[in-house]
């Protein structure tokens, strides 16, 4: 597990964003990747004027939301079942909705009002979680909560245009069944999946570390 980040500065990070902000344009939101920061770190975004976060793991949202609840949260980590009911309450969007299990329990917890983005595994990788494309039509079709938009993660690239393809392809995906949303893109190839139509970025380690 990788160390979490300590030592943040607020100015760095305020100035970072701003970067970010100006190099994906005004129609595309950059979320904090908030897994690898330390609970005690987490004012240092605040201070900086970050104003949306994400965080994957379940036990860490519920703490650092705890003590941070005026920004806008998100869950963007692999979702298990059982942890539906605990973060629903304190998430805009859960990003990760991508199996028949996650499904039963936003089916049993969740309200024609919560707002979910569906997981599509577009490079169809073995062994990755989300929906494969093709049955991404059924799955919306079974889904009690609200659909706003699509996330991916494709496939682990040397060069950030590598991934055009695949934010390409989950673009044209949710213009085809009308969604608004595109979570897509992380430090390595934010820039790219703004490009190719993303709404969302998650961003981590360049939104920390001094240039």
């Amino acid at each position: 597990m990788a160390e979490l980040i300590r030592g943040l500065d607020p100015e760095v990070i305020r100035t970072n964003l701003e970067e970010i902000q100006a190099e994906v344009g005004p129609g595309t939101q950059v979320l904090a990747a908030t897994k690898y920061v330390a609970p005690e770190e987490m004012h240092a975004l605040i201070e900086a004027g970050v104003t949306l976060l994400g965080e994957n793991r379940a036990q860490d949202l519920v703490a650092k939301h705890a003590e941070h609840p005026e920004p806008t949260w998100d869950f963007i980590g692999q979702l298990q079942s059982r942890k539906v009911k605990q973060i629903l309450p304190l998430v805009r969007y859960v990003h990760s909705v991508g199996s028949d299990s996650v499904l039963e329990q936003l089916k049993t917890h969740g309200t024609p009002e919560t707002q979910v983005l569906v997981q599509v595994n577009v490079a169809r990788e073995e062994g990755k979680a989300g929906v494969h494309p093709e049955d991404l039509a059924d799955f919306i079709d079974r889904c009690t909560v609200t659909v706003v938009g699509l996330m991916t993660m494709p496939p682990l690239a040397e060069k950030a245009d590598d991934n055009r393809r695949w934010f390409a392809a989950l673009a044209d995906l949710a213009g085809h069944h009308g969604l608004r949303e595109l979570s897509m893109g992380t430090t390595q190839d934010y820039a790219v999946a703004a490009q190719e139509g993303a709404t969302i970025v998650r961003v981590g380690t360049r939104l920390y570390t001094p240039r």
